[in-house]
């Protein structure tokens, strides 16, 4: 038997949705289907990777291209998938927004017959897939709106699966909170071993946060630079489940899109535009612009150094917060994020003290 989903999202999505998959306890093998849209510092170009972007999918085994572990982007588009097909205990299957939202449901449809699913679960990390559009912090609203829309057109029952409320700094949790029933579902009680190793390396915050709050931290945390601290509760370390039509009743853009069928992604841009009064498309390609080169090389004292005094400027401005994302600490110092595994395996020889996996302790 396997299991058929979604990660709304892109980006680091697949991991919260494997973590996901793995609380329900079924056994059952898994397929995640996600886009290949993740943040510049990864790829970049801005906007999401087509299959065409890529060498040696796996074409044969479903209908949607597979990403395995010898896949590659070609270059100069960077992607994280490859490396996840070797770590997650999932297949990933390669969504083609730019196929629209009837392409995409298209793609949903024949992949779930192909399997013999007769259900899909969306898993969306932080929870904007259920935005209304007037969150003044409301950034990336069009992939999960498409992955609404399109679940519809294909017709087959679908629960959307919202995992730790507020922890992609989209919508805050208490926010989320009320439009959401009950006290949800622990993701516990323990973060899995090939999810462990994926956060050495991967630079997702959202899906970071949730381990850490199943694994029992609770806190502010600092992230992303400009966002402010992100609560770490009680509530960071469940998921809540929705039928489709309840996640749609919350979500104006993917009713836009289901009205307007646009047959391209950038006709969905528009309708985002039009609604929203932002295209997020856009945003990447201004920001691509003015982004600046990472530093891909590190010298081990340096480094330590120039950590050491960012994080006593951290404490001072943020007296309240416990932890930081080794992102957020990355980024910040102007290095590459392909750095973050020798950064892990720096701090735990080097700065022990400051452990707190996956996150980086302000306490002391």
């Amino acid at each position: 038997m396997t299991e058929l989903f979604i990660a709304a999202g892109g980006g680091g999505d697949p991991i919260g949705t494997a973590l996901t998959h793995a609380s329900l306890g079924s056994g059952a093998d898994a397929v995640v289907l996600t886009y290949a849209w993740e943040r510049l510092a990864v790829d970049p170009l801005p906007g999401p990777l087509a299959p065409h972007d890529f060498a040696c999918l796996d074409l044969d085994t479903l209908p949607v291209p597979v990403v395995t572990a010898g896949s590659k982007p070609v270059g100069p588009r960077g992607s994280t998938l490859p490396r996840l097909a070797g770590d997650l205990p999932t297949r990933l299957g390669l969504l083609d927004p730019y196929t629209g939202v009837e392409g995409l449901a298209d793609q949903i449809g024949r992949t779930a017959r192909a399997l013999g699913v007769d259900h899909i679960g969306v898993v969306d990390m932080g929870g904007d897939i259920l935005a209304h559009g007037d969150e003044p912090t409301l950034v990336s609203p069009l992939p999960d709106a498409l992955v609404l829309a399109s679940c519809h057109l294909a017709g087959i029952p679908t629960t959307v699966h919202m995992a730790g409320p507020g922890l992609d700094g989209e919508i805050p949790e208490a926010t989320l909170l009320t439009r959401v029933a009950g006290d949800g579902n622990d993701l516990g009680p323990t973060v899995p071993e090939w999810a462990a190793n994926v956060f050495r390396w991967h630079p997702s915050e959202a899906s970071t946060l949730l381990a850490a709050a199943v694994a029992g931290l609770r806190g502010p945390c600092l992230t992303r630079e400009g966002a402010g601290p992100i609560p770490l509760t009680g509530h960071s370390g469940r998921v809540w489940d929705l039928p489709l039509a309840r996640a749609l009743d919350h979500n104006r853009l993917a009713q836009g899109l289901l009205a307007a069928r646009p047959d391209t992604l950038a006709d969905a841009e528009d309708v985002s535009l039009q609604l929203y009064g932002f295209n997020e498309v856009e945003r990447e390609r201004r920001r691509a612009i003015r982004r600046h080169t990472a530093r891909d090389l590190i010298d081990d004292e340096t480094f330590l150094s120039e950590l050491d005094t960012w994080l006593h400027v951290q404490r001072a401005d943020h007296p309240g917060a416990r932890y930081v994302s080794v992102r957020c600490a990355v980024e910040s110092l102007g290095y590459d994020w392909r750095l973050t595994e020798q950064i892990h395996y720096l701090l735990t020889k080097h700065r022990p003290g400051l452990e707190a996996f996956p996150l980086l302790s302000l306490a002391h």
